[in-house]
């Protein structure tokens, strides 16, 4: 890993030597010191990315060219897949199988894109058909130019492909910002991408401060798009700042997403997906589905397993054998996440299991699977992202109702549904305001899909061919084909 930021194929110092201290959220001890951008150095790899793609050779490339350097990407990161799973436990704190699982992913999300730039080429231009046959008129997709990405700290190195992959397969050039808190992975990359041969300028990654760094990027006169991952209000801000510039913008933000559990469902499968759904990650992950509406008939029954089930969840720091629940991802998010449950009760909800540092962790951001049940509807643990191991349960007893209440909310990242009446199943899914949802499961995330949400949880889809179009423009050509005069100014 190299202690710099990678500026036009190189590796460079902050122009005024600034560094920002790494902590391990597991034993809160400092693990490394990153180099923090200024000001200036974004403007030099904004201005290196822009060389790059106006006059390099990167976006005149066949997809075909471009998906060999995605695939060398992909071949690298299954090679450290070790090293970098580990570096993602110490930045973040996620269990070692799950980080294992990320990287994969994130190999598999450059492979895809390879597969999807290939693609491009094969694509016939469209021709459209004129009620004018004096014209002929074709389209075509090119890359859009800069891209910015900016990535949030719950899933390090896979939100770095998520917006490298498809950006390079376009044939864009890119800046990425990852976040302050988990930068390791991101600094690695930088070698794997020098490696990997690109031409100067085409990656550009810089740590840094996101009010200093990340807000620089985002307003920098000489991006074309942003792509940001992160919060509510900073994605608020980011999108501000585009509109100074009209610039292209994709977001996704945070979220509250209900799960409906109905009554003839299979409760030892539903208390599986509720898990899965809220303590996956430390239950740091947008979609998490954070609020869950079980039938009056199973609610005692299934409430009481769901305790049962949390109880037995290994806490510990991530690189230990057996854990499934790491620390939070720093002091500041763990004090929010505390801070959010004694809210939550004091507002009239019932702390069913958890809520608290676990017995014997004495150091280290934990926080025990949390329960809380019958939340008020109006309390802002029902309305807003705690992000963190917090789920909370209602009862419903007409579908309507829990439609309602699902829908009522200002985010649509996802939603989930359980039953064993697929028509059922099928209805409620049309109904549920989201961009994401699952029938019988909670969180299963596909490279092919899109994802993205309605309303406050962002504008835009990532993955799948969706993702693609993020980084491409659509042009116009068309040419006279006739003969005959115009006849306007001249008769």
């Amino acid at each position: 890993m190299r202690d710099y930021l990678y500026i036009n194929g190189e590796w460079i110092k902050p122009k005024y030597d600034g560094l920002f201290d790494v902590i391990n959220p597991a034993t809160e001890d400092l693990i490394h010191k990153a180099p923090a951008a200024s000001v200036d150095d974004v403007d030099a790899a904004v201005k290196a990315a822009r060389q790059a793609f106006d006059t390099g050779p990167w976006s005149r490339m066949t997809g075909h060219e471009r998906a060999n350097y995605l695939r060398l990407i992909a071949q690298s990161i299954r090679a450290k897949q070790n090293q970098l799973a580990e570096m993602e436990v110490m930045d973040n704190g996620k269990p070692l199988p799950e980080a294992l699982g990320d990287i994969t992913d994130a190999a598999g999300c450059f492979d895809y894109y390879a597969g999807l730039a290939e693609e491009l080429d094969a694509q016939p231009e469209e021709h459209l058909s004129l009620t004018d046959t004096r014209f002929k008129t074709k389209v075509v997709r090119e890359p859009m130019g800069v891209a910015a990405a900016i990535i949030p700290w719950n899933y390090p190195l896979l939100m770095a492909s998520w917006k490298i992959a498809p950006a390079l397969a376009a044939g864009c050039t890119i800046v990425l910002k990852p976040a302050e808190q988990t930068p390791l992975t991101a600094m690695e990359l930088s070698t794997i991408i020098d490696q990997a041969g690109l031409p100067a300028g085409v990656v550009n990654i810089i740590t840094g401060l996101g009010s200093v760094a990340g807000q620089a990027l985002s307003e920098h006169p000489q991006v074309d798009k942003i792509a940001f991952t992160g919060s509510v209000a900073t994605g608020s801000k980011v999108m501000a700042a585009a509109a100074r510039d009209i610039k292209r913008i994709s977001l996704e933000l945070g979220g509250k997403s209900p799960f409906i559990i109905f009554e003839d469902s299979d409760i030892e499968k539903a208390v599986e997906w509720i898990l899965f759904g809220i303590f996956w990650n430390q239950g740091q992950v947008c979609s998490a589905t954070s609020r869950v509406f079980v039938h009056d008939t199973i609610y005692d029954r299934l409430l009481s397993r769901l305790i049962e089930e949390a109880r037995k969840i290994k806490i510990g720091n991530g690189l230990d054998a057996g854990v499934l629940l790491g620390p939070l991802v720093s002091k500041q998010q763990y004090d929010q996440v505390l801070d959010a449950i004694t809210q939550a009760c004091l507002d009239g909800a019932k702390l069913a299991f958890g809520g608290k540092r676990p017995e014997g962790l004495t150091k280290g951001y934990y926080v025990e699977p949390t329960i809380l049940s019958d939340v008020p509807l109006n309390s802002a643990a029902w309305r807003e992202e705690i992000f963190g191991p917090v789920v909370c349960v209602r009862r419903f007893s007409e579908e309507s109702e829990a439609v309602k209440l699902a829908n009522d909310s200002p985010f649509g990242l996802a939603a989930a549904v359980m039953s064993a009446d697929d028509a059922r199943t099928e209805r409620v899914a049309a109904n549920l305001r989201a961009g994401i949802v699952w029938i019988n499961c909670s969180q299963p995330t596909f490279t092919e899909a899109p994802w993205g949400g309605y309303k406050q949880s962002g504008i835009g889809r990532e993955l799948g061919r969706w993702g693609l179009e993020n980084y491409l423009e659509i042009k116009q050509i068309t040419r006279l084909v006739s003969d005959e005069p115009w006849g306007w100014y001249i008769k």
